[in-house]
């Protein structure tokens, strides 16, 4: 993933950057590096921002949120998930359900879909 984010920078792929950016989160997050995996969701979240990749945000809102979570930043991890959610939901995004299943975990209360949402 880190020669990918090096190409992907060569070359100009944005998109490319911020996929391997969250590979690379995904990936310290799995080798229990998680505050180096926070890292790249917040380089992948103002990425896809800044290219106004919406799916991508919610996702990078997502990642960080649970991240922030298990760093003990529970209020914090709440906004993002929230955030994360309410993306998912404007764009009728499947990742909706994991998003809210997510939000319930970390509240301890069921998230009902909006209505019009799955």
């Amino acid at each position: 993933y880190e020669q990918r984010l090096v190409i992907a920078r060569e070359i100009g792929d944005r998109r490319g950057e911020g996929n391997a950016l969250g590979n690379l989160g995904v990936a310290y997050k799995n080798l229990g590096e998680t505050r180096r995996a926070f890292e790249f969701y917040e380089q992948v979240l103002v990425l896809f921002r800044e290219i106004g990749d919406r799916r991508g945000e919610g996702t990078a809102l997502l990642n960080s949120g649970l991240t922030l979570d298990k760093l003990g930043e529970r209020s914090e991890a709440i906004e993002r998930v929230t955030a994360a959610l309410a993306i998912y939901e404007a764009i009728e995004d499947s990742d909706a359900a994991k998003a809210r299943a997510a939000l319930a975990e970390l509240t301890g209360a069921p998230v009902q879909p909006q209505a019009g949402t799955g």
